[in-house]
């Protein structure tokens, strides 16, 4: 199964990803170099800006990003969970989901969709076509 890597600032996000199935889950080392894809759950700060630790650690994996999701707060209009769109436009992969806070019971099950859903095409991809 693909691993989860997640930025916390306030535990929103640690709660969001806790709540989920997967067990391959890393919390964000901005020294830290992957081996092998994932998939990133972070949160939005300031203005429907990327954390600093979370563009800091995609500076050295971006390679291997397959999707993101993002927390955000609603009462931030425009700008909830904005992260995940401006890391799905700078490294053109899928905005997995856009949750509020530590996201809700429906969050967690269309992230897990949506994360089964990458795993499976990928897969997919890997396994030669016989004939």
């Amino acid at each position: 199964m693909i691993q989860i890597v997640f930025d916390s600032k306030t535990g929103n996000v640690q709660r969001f990803v806790d709540k989920t199935p997967f067990r391959k889950i890393k919390k964000v080392n901005t020294e830290a170099y992957l081996d092998e894809p994932f998939i990133l759950v972070t949160y939005t700060t300031g203005f429907g800006e990327v954390p600093k630790t979370t563009e800091m650690f995609l500076e050295k994996n971006a390679h291997l990003l397959r999707g993101v999701a993002a927390s955000g707060n609603r009462v931030w209009g425009e700008y909830f969970a904005k992260s995940a769109e401006k890391i799905s436009k700078q490294y053109q992969v899928p905005i997995l989901h856009q949750f509020e806070l530590s996201g809700t019971i429906k969050d967690v099950e269309r992230f897990t969709q949506e994360v089964e859903r990458i795993v499976t095409k990928s897969s997919a991809k890997m396994d030669p076509v016989k004939q």
